[in-house]
């Protein structure tokens, strides 16, 4: 079975490709079952390495092209100019690109994957935006690091991919005043939750808000939520919610293809 990448049109042309990738097609085993991409996970490495050789090939780069950071929910975006092996990753939670050839990975197990594409630049990039990362302004850095290549916000499109929904995100109080702390219009992305001082919070739409600031060209949300599929998508909390030891991650990408 081949993997089976979610696209979409707006991320498309002759010169870039992407997928957000699902569970499908890999050769993990076990609570990792499907495309486990994540060396950070306690599958094996030699699996991990052949389910992101098969990312690699649908895109199609050489799988060595296929790179991914160190996540660590920051605000920190990578410039790739060139591959880097996965154990020498540097730290942060997107990159941006425009050296063909070159494939920008992002890893989620919830939290949300965004691709973007400056197709007339040929700039692309990829963020990790988890809660965290959302609120200190990766999406920002990130587009701001894809003008600097020399894209334009106007020509820039951007894709969320699957995370966690609203109606599968519970927080505490807590969570919910560091938002509103922040900007008390964030307020509108909390509704409450069926248990005492706890609400439900929409990931997808902070995120959705945030790109609609940036002036981009055009911007999309999947609307798939990983916290109820177990069958397409990997998810850290519903692991959490069934004690299980660990969970694999899928990997969103865009690449830079040496045609156009």
């Amino acid at each position: 079975m081949k993997p089976a990448p979610i696209v979409h049109n707006a991320l498309s042309s002759d010169a870039i490709s992407h997928g957000f990738f699902t569970r499908a097609g890999g050769g993990s085993k076990g609570i990792y079952a499907g495309l486990n991409c994540g060396y950070g996970s306690d599958d094996e490495a030699a699996v991990v390495m052949t389910n992101r050789t098969h990312v690699a090939n649908t895109l199609p780069v050489v799988t060595d092209a296929l790179i991914t950071v160190h996540q660590h929910h920051s605000a920190d975006v990578i410039v790739a100019k060139q591959p880097w092996h996965p154990k020498v990753a540097p730290k942060g939670d997107a990159m941006v690109t425009a050296t063909p050839g070159l494939a920008l990975g992002i890893l989620t197990a919830d939290c949300a994957p965004v691709l973007f594409a400056d197709p007339e630049a040929g700039v692309i990039g990829a963020a990790h935006a988890g809660w965290r990362g959302a609120l200190s302004g990766v999406l920002e850095a990130t587009v701001q690091a894809m003008a600097n290549l020399g894209a334009k916000r106007g020509n820039i499109a951007a894709v969320v991919g699957p995370c966690i929904a609203q109606a599968s995100y519970e927080v505490g109080a807590e969570y919910q005043a560091t938002f509103v702390a922040e900007n008390t219009d964030y307020d509108r992305f909390f509704i409450a939750s069926p248990k005492a001082r706890h609400f439900q919070f929409d990931l997808a739409g902070f995120v959705m808000a945030r790109l609609h600031g940036l002036g981009l060209r055009q911007s999309h949300d999947l609307g798939m939520d990983t916290y109820a599929d177990d069958e397409l998508f990997f998810s850290y909390r519903r692991t959490c919610h069934r004690d299980e030891p660990d969970y694999g991650r899928q990997i969103s990408a865009i690449a830079l293809t040496d045609k156009g």
